[in-house]
């Protein structure tokens, strides 16, 4: 059987999973919350540097989903980029009312070097900082392209913008990452 015009297998293959889980099944659920939870907890947690933010963004994410309040419609493209769009806005939202805390994991490395591992985990740490630090619709683009590895097309679906705008958005939210990080370089 071939999937609906426009859709991959994959494609049509979450679009019958979000229709069985709109119907209960909670196999569903689970295929698809295993698919998605580890990859929208990073956004949420790149996007807002919080753990907690994260997890709430995750869960409200998937409550949502369940409770068919977004009506993902599947002629309007994949599940993936409607997720993230969801949890674009969420993390939006929460950043009007949280205070950002740091996102580091403390963990400095794979124990083979200690001074390696404390350079790459400080090295780590100033990225997030800066990413952190840039303009949300700049920061936004750099994570779903460039750390969530999403296309063009995905991360304007997710963002609801053009592609040329997610294009010109990740060239300059690069640069200006990328000065915040020889900023720091000089410091030192």
């Amino acid at each position: 059987m071939t999937p609906p015009e426009g859709q991959t297998g994959t494609d049509a293959a979450e679009t019958r999973l979000v229709r069985l889980l709109n119907e209960g099944n909670r196999e569903a659920f689970g295929v698809l919350f295993g698919r998605y939870q580890a990859a929208l907890y990073r956004f949420a947690l790149r996007m807002s540097g919080s753990p907690a933010v994260a997890d709430d963004v995750v869960q409200d994410v998937f409550l949502d989903l369940i409770r068919g309040k977004h009506g993902y419609r599947p002629e309007l493209g994949p599940l993936r980029p409607f997720l993230y769009g969801m949890a674009r806005n969420l993390v939006r939202q929460s950043m009007k009312d949280v205070a950002e805390e740091p996102g580091e994991d403390g963990r400095a490395g794979d124990g083979a070097d200690p001074l390696a591992g404390l350079n790459r985990a400080e090295l780590t740490g100033r990225v997030r900082e800066g990413v952190l630090s840039l303009p949300v619709h700049y920061r936004e683009a750099i994570v779903l392209c460039d750390l969530e590895e999403m296309s063009y097309e995905q991360a304007s679906q997710a963002l609801g913008c053009a592609v040329g705008t997610v294009r010109s958005r990740l060239s300059r939210g690069r640069e200006m990452l990328l000065g915040k990080l020889r900023e720091v370089r000089c410091m030192i």
